[in-house]
């Protein structure tokens, strides 16, 4: 079956090598990274167990880290390696894990997949979320190497519906029925992993280890430096609208003219989920008739028509997100008013936050819904319910601390998937 799907692989890149150029073009030379892709990733020199988690990007990244710090404190003798699959989530684990071997996800082709097992030797190999690939399954099952998934989830409309094609479910089906444990976020993910193949017995509902990851605290490390850099002024309300989505920062800039009537004070820091956006969005801040004031130290950008523009602060650097949420009033969580699925609620609850989202927010379903029952989110249906769902919480200190507190309160009462998983990852890599 590896020759297969190198072949299948390979006639793609023949169709697709136009768009990987574009694609090299757009992002700048190191995008590709194709001796990382082909293998080539560093030699792991410790004779020991090994657990190389997986995660795609900076989300699944992010969910890395209670279940990292708990094998070490389970299992020190073990090895951890780390691997992405982008850009931002791979500076992200080198950020999060400077002392452990960190790599870029290899492309799916048999003979890269064989370089990187003879290089890392891992005992268990453990995918975050999703990200489970033909060829990965099928070197690991020959060389006897259980593949799980930890946090697991698995949307109806998106990736339920391309597995279930009449061409891709034959090997999706072959690919999940290898898997050696499923450890799903919810029980309707668990419902459509077996579907696709997983035994019933290897399907395990533990929870989202997400709750244990968000960080819960009052204040976060440099969000007084970040607030003294940009001159927000810290006695008066902000509105943080953190990983904004194309479409999203358009709504919200009309939404925030439209508060300003109201709460002439309030401030607005907009945060969108793409670096590569950065400079596009600030161009729209300026064109909306505002000042853009960025973090990165570029120039403010002004309208030349407009005598005393209101500044809206940009948050165009990486790693920096927690620091404006801890700085927050109340926050919007973007990639929710336009279908992309939405974005991490968690840590917003964390710091006692209350929050708002829109109605899409099927890859955080469970975890919203939780909220919006506390009492700790509100969700809307449209643009401009902005105002009357953020009135109150700008007016009554009171009521925006309670709704904080509902949140927090919230996502600790659904700790304790991280257990459960290092539990199952030891089990399966030590047997």
């Amino acid at each position: 079956m590896t020759f297969v799907y190198d072949l299948i692989y390979a006639l793609a890149l023949v169709v697709g090598w136009p768009w990987l150029l574009y694609r090299r073009w757009k992002r700048g030379p190191g995008s590709l990274a194709l001796r990382e892709r082909l293998g080539n990733v560093p030699a792991r020199p410790v004779a020991a167990h090994c657990v190389w988690i997986h995660g795609v990007s900076l989300g699944e990244i992010n969910a890395t880290r209670t279940i990292v710090a708990e094998l070490g404190r389970r299992s020190p003798e073990s090895v951890i390696v780390v691997s992405s699959t982008t850009n931002t989530g791979l500076a992200r684990a080198r950020e999060l894990y400077p002392d452990l071997i960190v790599f870029r996800f290899p492309l799916d082709f048999s003979f890269a997949l064989r370089r990187v097992f003879e290089r890392i030797r891992p005992s268990i190999i453990v995918l975050m979320e999703l990200e489970v690939w033909p060829n990965l399954v099928e070197v690991a099952r020959r060389r006897a190497v259980p593949v799980v998934v930890a946090n697991g989830r698995l949307t109806e409309d998106k990736s339920l519906r391309a597995f279930r094609r009449p061409l891709i479910r034959t090997v999706a089906r072959r690919m999940f029925r290898n898997l050696r444990w499923v450890g799903a976020q919810e029980p309707s993910y668990a419902r459509r992993f077996i579907e696709l193949g997983v035994p019933p017995q290897r399907v395990e509902v533990v929870g989202s280890v997400k709750y244990d990851a968000a960080d819960v605290a009052d204040w976060i490390a440099g969000q007084e430096e970040l607030a003294d850099s940009m001159a927000i002024d810290r006695h008066r309300p902000l509105w943080v609208c953190g990983s904004t989505g194309p479409g999203e920062e358009l709504i919200v800039l009309d939404a925030y003219r439209s508060l300003l009537g109201r709460y002439p004070g309030l401030q607005l820091a907009i945060i969108p989920r793409k670096p590569e956006r950065f400079d596009e969005v600030a161009e729209l801040i300026r064109g909306q008739g505002f000042a853009c004031l960025r973090r990165s130290g570029k120039p403010p950008l002004v309208p030349p028509d407009v005598a005393s523009p209101r500044p809206v602060f940009l948050g165009d650097t990486m790693g920096e997100l927690r620091k404006f949420y801890g700085l927050a009033t109340v926050v919007f969580v973007g990639r929710s008013l336009v279908p992309m699925g939405g974005s991490d609620v968690m840590e917003v609850a964390g710091l006692a936050r209350p929050l708002v989202v829109g109605p899409h927010t099927e890859n955080f379903a469970e975890a919203v819904a939780l909220l919006v029952e506390s009492g700790g989110c509100r969700r809307i249906a449209a643009p401009g319910e902005f105002l009357s769902a953020l009135a109150d919480w700008l007016a009554d200190e009171d009521a925006r601390r309670r709704a904080g507190r509902a949140a927090r309160e919230a996502i600790l009462s659904r700790r304790g998937a991280t257990d459960a998983t290092v539990q199952r990852i030891l089990e399966f890599s030590q047997s």
